[in-house]
């Protein structure tokens, strides 16, 4: 039995919220059971400077965890020299998995910055950060196109993440922190709408798993990726 009382291939409670914050051209209050995440899409007309020129465009992500959105109070990275390894490798995980589904020259020399900041922390809120930011970038851009900027969306396909891992030799869905601190492998898997890849994080913390186990964890994955779509699909 997980200590969450869920079955093995349930997911916490997911909600998204699109439009939550009043001044983003796109914005998205995700919740993954106790974990929620602010995300913002942001339309800016400029492009990196190493870009300029080329006729395309660039997305990008910052993500950040506010200081009580854990069990003790985190410091500010805004205070410090410079981000965790941490943070820097989230973010840039984030910006992967948006641009695998956005067609940048249709985007045209511009770009969107996407901000994730975590209001709660309970375990998965690097999957969270992406399943609510493809909602506020989905809205943003479809902002450029009400707009006349842009002549259509340059979406190819939608993008979600869940956490899997094994819990007690079992494969489960969608960890909590509780899980999530005392599994024994654990993954993140980034896959499109259509099924695709973007990206796959396996740890073993322990022993290492198998093949088979692994196979395991992608079945969960994708069974859980497919409801998330709908959901988004439901939330747009």
């Amino acid at each position: 039995m997980r200590p969450s009382g869920r079955s093995f291939n349930e997911m916490r409670d997911v909600t998204l919220e699109p439009g939550y914050a009043k001044h983003a051209e796109g914005s998205c209050l995700v919740k993954f059971g106790d974990t929620h995440v602010l995300c913002t899409a942001t339309w800016d007309e400029t492009t990196p400077p190493w870009m300029r020129g080329e006729g395309k465009g660039w997305v990008t992500a910052e993500y950040g965890m506010l200081p009580r959105s854990t069990h003790s109070r985190m410091k500010r990275e805004a205070k410090n020299i410079s981000q965790s390894g941490r943070t820097q490798e989230i973010q840039r995980l984030i910006g992967r998995s948006l641009r695998a589904v956005v067609d940048m020259k249709k985007l045209g020399e511009r770009q969107i910055l996407v901000d994730c900041d975590v209001i709660q922390a309970d375990g998965g809120t690097r999957t969270a950060s992406i399943t609510g930011a493809y909602v506020a970038l989905k809205q943003c851009l479809d902002w450029g196109v009400t707009q006349g900027i842009i002549k259509q969306s340059p979406l190819v396909d939608s993008v979600a993440a869940i956490s899997c891992g094994l819990v007690n030799g079992a494969p489960v869905t969608d960890l909590d922190y509780a899980e999530d601190s005392t599994c024994q492998a654990d993954a993140n898997f980034v896959l499109t709408g259509k099924g695709g890849i973007v990206e796959i994080q396996g740890t073993a913390e322990g022993d290492p798993f198998s093949e088979e186990q692994f196979t395991a964890l992608l079945t969960l994955a994708k069974n859980a990726c497919i409801e998330l779509k709908a959901k988004q699909d439901a939330a747009l």
